[in-house]
């Protein structure tokens, strides 16, 4: 399932007004096709943790392949005017746009690699013009996604193996931010989504029972349970807090009892409201003096990883989890804050870096044709560094962390390399074999085993080495001093 099919009008406009001011500016001083490179990257992890991962590199990949302006596109821009009341483009541009096809190459970190801040997770190097149009799309296919997987990934953390069920289509932020929260969700280590749009669009699996409205509907509890279990015996995971929570528990048993008769086995309960710790372990005593050993106790009710870490922590019985508001909306922080800047223009052949200066240091670009090189050592990740491609790298290199630069970590040379940004697209045609969300999430649990835990945990994480390669570092010093 493409962009293409899911939306049937051209997304090329899916683009801040300024891009495209800017994109004419270029094309009205004839630098429309100067070479550029702008890295896509954020500054600090989300949810105050110490991994990210990178996520929504297939979108982008749907989104620039055969990208172009078509005629409603046109027509439309043709409509816009200026404060004088006359037409903001000119003919001339709007030709230019109408015949531009995509020519930039892409270069980027695979989808569902743990990645850290000021690291590009998507490079662009083409026209100048064509690199700047994209900034606004790119970055909403990538920040979303990229921070719901990281989210999911964490409160599958919490769970300690358990399985989580992302429920949050209803919470979500409309059709689109349901349907990639789903996918991301997937990506981040959740087993089955409620969103069955999701579940035929991205090959995800579907899970769900019941609401409170079905028990409702019916004059007694007991004839709720039963007649869903007429209905669907086998998918019987009884809600049971609609009246009394322990009671449900006892009729869900009765009614267990029948469908044992008929040759079927009761799923489990769930619990959605209430002291979840508490129900579950009375629940579960019921469930196993029954003889339900095997029933499973899924619960709900605005759970993220603090209070999975609390339940657990108190001893609750859960066996499966289910969340929804605070996973498919990132509750806690609802944006990553990722950006894309300007790193370098060719200038008669030659890459000239560019630099954005900031009072924040945190808020400096680092120039240059950035890549990223892990070393590992007895498949443990041990450092991450930023280097320029156009530099030479000779003998033992160095990391600076760019924030904190005291903190400078030397290369072990025994240590394995891997280059992280891999090619995508070259003269705007792809070059990357996209692998399906199943292979996406397998590499998510890959990447995360191979931190170390002190990396993974919530509260005051370890840093891991992650920063520029020394030389990079002094040349950014260099741009900045002449800049200011």
């Amino acid at each position: 399932m493409t962009l293409r099919d899911l939306y049937k009008p051209s997304l090329t406009l899916l683009t801040d007004l300024y891009q495209l001011t800017m994109a004419y500016g270029y094309w009205h001083q004839g630098r429309a096709e100067e070479e550029a490179v702008f890295n896509l990257f954020f500054r600090k992890h989300p949810f105050k943790g110490g991994y990210t991962i990178a996520v929504g590199l297939a979108q982008v990949c749907d989104f620039l392949d055969g990208l172009r302006f078509d005629e409603s596109d046109v027509a439309y821009l043709k409509t816009l005017t200026g404060n004088d009341g006359k037409a903001l483009f000119s003919d001339g541009f709007l030709d230019y746009l109408k015949n531009m096809r995509f020519t930039c190459d892409v270069d980027a970190i695979p989808e569902g690699t743990v990645v850290f801040p000021h690291q590009p997770l998507v490079r662009l190097t083409g026209p100048l013009l064509q690199c700047q149009l994209l900034e606004t799309a790119l970055l909403d296919m990538v920040n979303f996604q990229t921070l719901i997987a990281t989210k999911a990934s964490r409160i599958v953390q919490a769970t300690g193996g358990d399985p989580v069920l992302e429920f949050g289509l209803r919470r979500a932020h409309g059709i689109d931010g349901a349907l990639t929260a789903s996918r991301a969700a997937y990506i981040g280590g959740c087993v089955a989504t409620s969103n069955v749009l999701a579940g035929k669009l991205y090959g995800i699996p579907v899970k769900g029972t019941h609401a409170h409205s079905w028990v409702m509907s019916f004059d007694t509890e007991r004839e709720a349970f039963e007649q869903y279990a007429e209905a669907l015996p086998n998918n019987c995971v009884f809600l049971v807090d609609t009246y009394d929570t322990l009671e449900g528990v006892r009729l869900a048993i009765e009614v267990g009892e029948q469908l044992r008769e008929r040759g079927h086995e009761m799923v489990g309960i769930r619990l959605d409201s209430g002291d979840l710790a508490y129900l579950s372990i009375a629940a579960r005593k019921l469930l196993d003096a029954a003889g339900f050993e095997k029933a499973r106790i899924v619960a709900s009710n605005d759970l993220d990883e603090r209070i999975i870490e609390s339940l657990k922590a108190q001893g609750a019985q859960i066996a499966v989890w289910g969340v929804g508001t605070k996973l498919a909306t990132a509750y806690d922080q609802p944006a990553l804050g990722g950006v894309y800047k300007l790193a370098a223009i060719r200038k008669e052949g030659v890459w000239e870096p560019k630099v954005k200066l900031s009072e924040q240091t945190i808020k400096i670009s680092t120039p240059g044709v950035l890549q990223v090189k892990r070393f590992s050592k007895d498949g443990r990740f041990m450092a991450d560094m930023i280097f320029d491609e156009t530099d030479t790298l000779a003998g033992t290199v160095s990391i600076v962390d760019q924030v904190e630069p005291l903190r400078q970590h030397r290369m072990d040379p025994s240590w394995e390399e891997e280059t992280l940004l891999v090619p995508v697209m070259r003269k705007g045609g792809c070059c990357y074999e996209v692998p399906d969300v199943h292979a996406v999430r397998d590499r998510v649990a890959k990447q995360l085993a191979a931190l170390h835990p002190g990396v993974r945990r919530f509260d005051n994480p370890h840093s891991y080495p992650a920063g520029l390669e020394k030389g990079l570092y002094e040349k950014k010093q260099r741009l900045v001093e002449a800049a200011r």
